[in-house]
């Protein structure tokens, strides 16, 4: 891609100095010309994700953060924790973009077919940076997003639609039947909720509280075990004799949560054994941690036999080991589905400028069920870009 500097955009950007101060603020950056198998697009519209409020906060605490700048350009600083400041040698004083997706209009197009096929249209887009006013990217990143959809609907046409589907493409590709999702309630696992009764696949849910619990049976959730309860051990042995789940995804992380489930997972196989071993059911057992909501170390006692397994995971490097084909059904399941199963919700939409007000910030990083926020790079905007 080309650089112009006759045109210039905002963009929000996130900066960790060596000496642990945050700074976050908007910069005027060239907005490129599209090489020809690339589009522009005018981001109208892209969430704020858990793991996109990691990369912008860097773990600082923005209940002490401070704000300065001007009334247009403002800036945000924060401290960074000596804890955390230790892992992030590798971004020291580096001014980083943010955002993993977004959604918009194709605004300019380079030389190819493919690229002036996408010209005017709506689509979503992955490729970070989508916290900017307009963004270039390649266009086979795009998804052209189906007749009537807005940018907000198809603003989350990725992380959560491919990482719920393949929680599920994975669940198959390891021999197992029924799978187990932490933190349920969330906008990704109401999502991977609707994939399961649509594809008929045994899922058990694991939610903190019993509000959580009622709005997942609500959008007709089975199995949902309130790991608040004085009974969720005993509920979710139950859940899983039932569903014959082995395989969970975890987003907590942290904390007890990870044993607890192998160790249910264990006793429901058990009940199904007809003779005794000392080494525990021969049945694997798979708990993947793809979130840090709970930021302590796993906590694991030992009573779960040994075949069992902890791991991360995380959707880039499942799709890149499925490959451009089957990353490809995927997204055409997204775009054919985007309305139903992976329709996002949204509490609210924030400016660039708004995305630094404090009182805003309070808001919109708060990680809580139903609450999840849109940033409109272009609302407000004080200047286009001539035609477009």
């Amino acid at each position: 891609m080309k650089q112009s500097d006759a045109r210039t955009a905002l963009q929000l950007r996130s900066l960790v100095k060596k000496n642990g101060d945050l700074e976050v603020s908007l910069t005027h950056v060239p907005i490129p010309v599209p090489a020809a198998n690339e589009v522009l697009v005018r981001i109208e519209a892209a969430p704020i994700n858990p793991s996109d409020l990691g990369l912008l906060f860097a773990g600082a605490d923005m209940t002490k953060a401070s704000q300065g700048g001007t009334k247009d350009q403002p800036v945000v600083t924060a401290r960074v924790p000596d804890a955390v400041l230790k892992s992030m040698a590798a971004r020291f004083d580096v001014s980083m973009p943010i955002g993993n997706e977004g959604a918009g209009v194709v605004v300019e197009a380079g030389s190819s077919a493919a690229a002036q096929a996408l010209l005017g249209k709506a689509v979503a887009a992955l490729g970070g940076a989508m916290y900017s006013q307009y963004r270039c990217v390649p266009h086979e990143q795009c998804l052209v997003l189906p007749a009537g959809a807005t940018p907000a609907d198809g603003a989350s046409s990725f992380v959560n639609p491919l990482t719920a589907l393949g929680m599920v493409e994975t669940m198959r590709s390891e021999g197992h039947t029924a799978l187990v999702h932490t933190a349920a309630a969330s906008n990704l696992g109401q999502m991977l909720n609707r994939i399961c009764i649509k594809d008929r696949i045994a899922l058990v849910n694991i939610v903190r509280n019993q509000s959580q619990g009622d709005l997942l049976r609500a959008m007709g959730a089975v199995h949902v075990c309130d790991s608040s309860s004085p009974t969720f051990v005993h509920d979710l042995i139950e859940a899983l004799a039932v569903s014959g789940a082995t395989i969970a995804f975890d987003a907590i992380g942290g904390g007890k949560l990870a044993g607890q489930i192998l160790m249910c997972m264990e006793a429901a196989l058990l009940r199904k054994a007809t003779q005794y071993s000392r080494y525990g059911s021969p049945v694997h057992k798979q708990v993947y941690v793809y979130g840090a909501l709970g930021p302590g170390p796993i906590e694991l006692n030992r009573n779960f036999g040994m075949a069992w397994g902890v791991g991360g995971w995380l959707v880039t490097p499942f799709l890149q080991k499925l490959g451009m084909a089957g990353t490809q059904r995927l997204k055409e399941r997204v775009a054919a589905e985007l309305k139903t199963t992976f329709a996002s919700s949204y509490a609210g939409e924030v400016s660039l400028v708004d995305a630094l007000d404090l009182k805003s910030i309070a808001v919109y990083s708060k990680t809580a069920t139903g609450k999840k926020y849109l940033i409109n790079p272009n609302r407000d905007a004080a200047k286009s870009l001539g035609a477009m």
